[in-house]
């Protein structure tokens, strides 16, 4: 892997879920301060096909938000990684959501975030996710940093 890709432990180092919620498997490419990389290998195990929908399975929506408001967390840390080492990176918001195709088992959803600004501790992203180079969803994502309890 290049010296710029995070694998699982380097990523469970940094963000706080776990499974089933840790929704990133890997990070391809972080250029710090500009973008971010990265992709979930979706399978038909995830527990969310038990119920949506059974018989005809698609990734929830708001998970392929939440996968891309992780890979946001992991480029704010990976951009300011000592200035935020205190901090817990949280989703803060999103706009202009757009749901362009559907997310289903074997699948590998690949997303990559722009950042657009940064205000003291409130990151601003585009975002992208992709299947096979089709967008699946996009959505400007708003990350914030808040002080550990």
């Amino acid at each position: 892997m290049s010296d710029n890709g995070y694998g699982i432990e380097k990523i469970k180092s940094i963000l706080p879920h776990r499974y089933p919620f840790l929704l990133v498997d890997r990070v391809t490419e972080l250029k710090p301060g500009e973008y971010i990389k990265g992709y979930k290998n979706v399978s038909i195990n995830e527990p969310f096909f038990q119920g949506h929908f059974p018989d005809e399975p698609i990734m929830p929506g708001v998970l392929i938000l939440e996968a891309m408001a992780q890979i946001g967390i992991l480029f704010a840390v990976g951009t300011a990684e000592e200035e935020l080492k205190d901090q817990l990176m949280v989703f803060a918001g999103m706009d202009n959501v757009k749901f362009r195709r559907q997310v289903v088992p074997g699948d590998r959803l690949d997303m990559h975030l722009v950042h657009l600004k940064r205000k003291r501790q409130i990151w601003k992203m585009e975002g992208k996710a992709f299947v096979d180079g089709q967008v699946a969803a996009q959505a400007i994502l708003t990350a914030a940093a808040a002080p550990k309890s």
